[in-house]
């Protein structure tokens, strides 16, 4: 079993250190004599860009375009980046008015002025990409400029999230003469804004960043230069750490890699720091499947899974179970599908069956990732099989794909029931409900919800007080719970594994779990 033990405090404490100017201990910040620091991760991007991504390729743009909002290191609120200021102008939060930092430029040297800003908005929502970005902007209706430096942003309701869907790299601003207005940008090219410029970039393998010396932002650089490298397989990521190949791993490290570097970190000279998230893992069921579409089908699965297994044996309890679709810590976190259903029972799970006229043994395809989540997938999707096949009730059959054709398969409708993985676009309830229902979403697969889409969601995100939504976040989680179209199955942690002499881990994940490479860099003396 996985406890966290007082080596990972020790770890932050050690990392924290390092930042104190003149404290002797471990010197200030590297130059960059040993060339760029090399971080490994199974995430890999599906598009390059911004106007087709709701997905993992957010943590390259993070890095390497810009939004009018972002978060300083340890921060949960948005702060402005392009922007020098941005606030609602009116008293019902419909009318969002941001003013841009002077002298901005891309990457190229063109000038990023409000024209740009619109653009970048306008052409997300004319190319509406399936389970793209567009979805987010939701109660946008309009994008005016006055000037060269202000942006108005006209909403069709009252939206108090606005000001966090725009730190979402989904928002980031791109070069009007780079980036064409009606379709995607196809080559490997990136021309941002962004603390670093996108050097090279071989898909599926690498890509190379260095400073952008045009940026004017949040971002305070200590590095010079990152290349990250994508990995298939989380024990050739591991491998690659602890032979010095990569300094820095961020995503894709399975339960056993994480027990492994925490117990024998000192011995092999790395270190590992727990970053608490709101990450959840959740199976979706597609309604247009014969048998994914049945109710009674779907809650005899919720009734069966036995998250609590799934969790001790197969993630070494390295997550925690999670019986709704909003994780702990947020407002309005309820336990509706334990409350609803209680312990697993397989007496209970029949039951429910054979009410709704069903008798046979149910067959079902669950799709799961190979190259996204990590190692841990693979087994914990052949405990969910182990689990509702020894109920007697169902024949499970499990498939797999690599990332970027699994995302084409889901969003086209292909697969009956299949998993995901959610890491927050900003840290509100409203992340976790919004973007699976409606027509468009975030799954490309349509969930028709319209109590919360037309009143609860609208009610929420009238009020700016985030704390006062309770009510209509725990309405909404009895919907998914009642429909059971979407299964939460555990909340996770972000665990960072570095080599001994990197700093900043400490505050390089930010609220949307992605990494802010900047904060990267090498301790120079012992």
């Amino acid at each position: 079993m996985f406890y966290r033990n007082r080596s990972l405090q020790h770890v932050a404490v050690i990392a924290s250190l390092s930042l104190v100017s003149g404290c002797g201990l471990l010197g200030d910040e590297s130059s960059d004599d040993a060339g760029p620091i090399v971080v490994g991760t199974t995430s890999s991007p599906s598009t390059l860009d911004p106007a087709a991504s709701w997905d993992s390729s957010w943590e390259l743009f993070r890095n390497v375009y810009q939004t009018l909002l972002n978060y300083n290191p340890g921060g949960t609120t948005p702060e402005p980046d392009a922007a020098e200021s941005c606030e609602f102008t009116d008293s019902k939060s419909t009318v969002y008015s941001c003013t841009l930092r002077e002298g901005l430029k891309f990457s190229n040297g063109h000038t990023l002025d409000a024209k740009a800003v619109k653009y970048s908005f306008d052409r997300i929502k004319k190319i509406n990409v399936n389970g793209g970005p567009a979805g987010l902007l939701g109660t946008l209706s309009q994008v005016q400029t006055k000037g060269d430096r202000e942006v108005v942003f006209r909403l069709s309701q009252p939206d108090a999230t606005f000001p966090l869907v725009l730190t979402t790299p989904a928002m980031s601003i791109v070069d009007p003469e780079e980036y064409p207005a009606n379709a995607l940008r196809k080559d490997a090219g990136i021309i941002g804004s962004g603390p670093y410029r996108l050097q090279s970039y071989d898909e599926g393998k690498q890509a190379e960043l260095v400073r952008n010396d045009n940026y004017k932002g949040i971002a305070d650089l200590k590095n010079n230069a990152v290349t990250i490298r994508y990995f298939q397989q989380s024990d050739e990521l591991v491998k690659a750490l602890k032979s010095k190949e990569i300094s820095v791993v961020y995503r894709g490290l399975g339960a056993s890699d994480i027990v492994d570097i925490d117990t024998n970190q000192n011995a092999e000279g790395l270190q590992l720091v727990e970053n608490p998230t709101t990450e959840i893992s959740y199976l979706v069921f597609n309604p247009s499947d014969p048998w994914a579409a049945k109710l009674a089908v779907r809650k005899a699965i919720a009734q069966i899974v036995d998250r609590s297994a799934l969790v001790h044996n197969i993630y070494k309890d390295t997550v925690e179970p999670l019986y709704s679709m909003v994780p702990a810590g947020l407002t309005g976190h309820t336990t509706g599908f334990f409350d609803d259903f209680g312990n697993p029972s397989v007496t209970k799970a029949k039951a429910l069956l054979r009410e709704a006229g069903i008798t046979e043994t149910v067959p079902l395809t669950l799709w799961y990732t190979t190259d996204r989540y990590g190692s841990t997938t693979k087994p914990a999707f052949e405990e969910l099989k182990r689990q509702l096949e020894a109920s007697g009730l169902f024949k499970i059959t499990l498939k797999s794909r690599p990332w970027k054709t699994y995302v084409k398969g889901y969003q086209d409708g292909e697969y009956p029931v299949f998993g995901r993985g959610w890491f927050p676009d900003f840290n509100d309830a409203d992340n976790f409900i919004a973007p699976f229902v409606g027509e468009q979403n975030a799954l490309g697969t349509p969930y028709k919800a319209p109590v919360i889409t037309d009143k609860l969601l609208p009610e929420s995100r009238a009020e700016s007080d985030r704390g006062a939504v309770t009510q209509e976040i725990e309405d909404a989680q009895q919907i998914f719970v009642n429909d059971a179209r979407l299964l939460p199955l555990w909340q996770g942690k972000q665990y960072v594994a570095a080599d001994e002499e990197i700093s900043g881990l400490e505050k390089v994940i930010d609220p949307a779990t992605m990494m802010t490479m900047w904060e990267l860099y090498r301790k120079t003396s012992w």
